[in-house]
Order: structure tokens, then sequence, then C-alpha cells
């Protein structure tokens, strides 16, 4: 990357209630261009905490942080409902927008934010660091080469832990549909929306979807599968849960695979941290097996990564991913994940919706 020793960019933490705040730290705290100095929830408890911890100037109103602290970046985490004006406000004072996924509840407020971002001209991203995983950049690669022919097909299931989580921290209004728009497809299924979207570059142009849910106790789904249909006339299949057993290896069930006319791209993401008493990076597999003379002479192949180990949310991802955007910054690039991106994730999301309750399918 291309950055001056002596840039230095102010972050403020917006929103305390989820679960990442804290994993965010270290990946600031890392960055040679990047000094985390405040923070704000109007949990006044849960931000004196949070500072006291790390050193930071703790505000219980989001007017009182914005007027008094020079922020560069907001790293913005508040309820999905609330995300969006949050971000407004801070674009008009001319900070840089890292907003959590999905952005916003709807698609309608984060094209306010995407508008924001424009009158004033800021930057502003979301978390879909899976794309920043050497394996999907590897899929990607073996797809633009034609080792699995023209795809037809893909498969994505991202499966993580239970609704306790989000109870034990401090973030139970991801389970209330007012506040996050919807339970696993909001917050995990958006990632593999992304993945796919960027993987075969290409948007999904139709969706028919069933969503369900186990308990009373909560008013969002907490599975869900939906069959998707590209512009290019890719179909594919999205399972997203919030069912994993205790006992399932790292609390997550997660895969991709890309089904081509001469061959298969298969990876079941470990994902995040750290492996063992050893402290080794974490180490992921992509499986190819392809008919293509492209590849003669090794039809199947297994490409091994493994990933540095980094402290922090998503590890070498989420570090990829902070310093990426900051790189956008201080370089005045476009961020490698964008509002209109982020956009095109949230149509979707919401036709998924809408096929729930019309048991059809939509248009994207």
């Amino acid at each position: 990357m291309n950055m001056l020793k002596e840039n230095i960019l102010n972050v403020a933490i917006i929103g305390l209630g989820h679960l990442h705040p804290r994993a965010y730290m270290p990946l600031f705290e890392n960055c040679k261009n990047t000094r985390v100095v405040a923070a704000y929830d109007e949990n006044a408890e849960l931000v004196d905490n949070f500072c006291r911890d790390f050193g930071l100037h703790s505000y219980h109103e989001l007017n009182a942080i914005l007027e008094n602290e020079r922020i560069d970046i907001a790293a913005i985490f508040l309820p999905h409902s609330d995300a969006g004006q949050a971000a407004i406000k801070c674009a008009r004072k001319g900070i840089h927008l890292m907003v959590e996924k999905p952005v916003t509840a709807t698609s309608r407020q984060a094209k306010e934010v995407s508008k924001a971002v424009a009158d004033n001209h800021v930057k502003a991203t979301t978390g879909y660091c899976w794309r920043y995983h050497p394996v999907i950049k590897k899929m990607k690669e073996c797809i633009n080469l034609g080792y699995i022919g023209d795809v037809v097909s893909v498969e994505a299931r991202l499966a993580a832990g239970k609704v306790d989580r989000y109870i034990k921290g401090n973030s139970s209004w991801m389970l209330e549909k007012a506040k996050s728009g919807g339970g696993p497809l909001y917050n995990l299924g958006v990632h593999w929306i992304d993945t796919l979207c960027y993987l075969l570059d290409d948007k999904i142009s139709q969706v028919c979807a069933v969503n369900t849910k186990t308990s009373d106790e909560y008013d969002v789904e907490d599975n869900s599968i939906s069959m998707l249909k590209f512009h290019s006339g890719i179909v594919g299949v999205l399972s997203t849960s919030y069912i994993v057993p205790d006992c399932f290896p790292s609390g997550r069930d997660l895969y991709l695979g890309i089904k081509g006319t001469k061959g298969v791209l298969s990876f079941a993401p470990g994902y995040e941290g750290e492996k063992g008493s050893s402290g080794e990076g974490q180490t992921d597999i992509l499986e190819l097996y392809s008919d293509s003379k492209k590849v003669a002479g090794a039809s199947a192949r297994h490409f091994i990564f493994k990933l540095d180990k980094v402290e922090g949310y998503s590890g070498y991802l989420g570090k990829a991913y902070v310093e990426e955007f900051v790189d956008a910054i201080i370089n005045d690039n476009q961020p490698f994940i964008t509002m209109e991106q982020a956009i095109d994730v949230l149509d979707v999301v919401e036709a998924i919706y809408k096929s729930d309750e019309a048991s059809t399918w939509i248009n994207v």
C-alpha cells in the first residue's frame, strides 16, 4: 500500500451494543494509520466500561462526540434501524464511514446514506470482508481462467451459533425485527450474497424463499432457504441459520460450492482466528475438480492457504478490510466494497422476505 507514515486517521466507535466493536479494536490498534480516540453509545455503563478498558473519551450523545472530537472515520455498530441516520450525520460532518453490514435495515435507508456520502465527498464501506480471503480470490481466478467451464449453479451455507449469543453480547436488538430488519439473512446471509455476486461478476435477478422460526421468544426468522437466479442464468441455493449445535466445529457451518460445465470448486472455511495452543494461523483448503484441458495432468487439485495469525475480528480478513479502506481514504481511491454494492445486497434480502410472504418467485 502507498500510504504516508504521517497520515494518522482518528477513529470513533459509534454504538457498542454489538458483538464486534471489541474485536475491531486490535485491528485499528495494529493499523499504523489509525488511532481510536472515542466511543459513543446511549447506554452509559456500556460505553464508560469500554472507554475505560481502551483509554478512550466516552460519550452518551451522538451530537456530543461529533461536535467535540476530530474524527476522520466513524465505525458504526448501531442497530440497523438507527445506523442510517447516524451515518448521514457523520457524512455531513465530512467523516468517512465504516458501517457494519448490512449498513441499514432497508434498501431505501441505504440509498439515503449513499446520497449523503456522495453529496459530502466522503468515502464509505461495509464489512463484507470475505472478499479478502485468499481462497475467494483463488476461486475467482479459477472461474475466470475457465477451469470449471461455464458456471451453472452455486450452493452457499452460512449458519452460526444460537440466538442466545446476541442476548449475552448486549445485542438482543438483533432479535427484534423493527431494529434489525430480520434474522440471519440480515446478519449472515448478506455475506454470501455479496461474495457470490463478487465471484460471478453478476447480480441476482430473482429469488424464491422460505423463512422459518422455531421460537416465539423473538420475531425474526432463525432459518432461511432461498433459491437464486442470476442475470446470466446461473442458479443457486442459499441456506442461512442461527441453528448450530454447540458441538459443531467452531460453532459454524460454512460452505461455498460452484459447479460448472467442466468442473467444481468446493470451499468449507474453518473461519476465524487461531488453531490450537500453538497460536498458528488458520489453514483453509480450496478443492478443484476439473475435466478441462487447462488443468490436464492434475484434474483434482487442493490449494492450501495458511492465513497469517492476526488478532481481531475475522483475523487476516478484518485486517485487510481495515487497511484497504484506510488506503482508499489516504490515496483517494474507491473503496473495494461500495455503498452501491451494499444496496444491491439489501435489494436481494428484501426480495427474499417478499418471496417468503407471497410464496412465489420475486424479481429483485
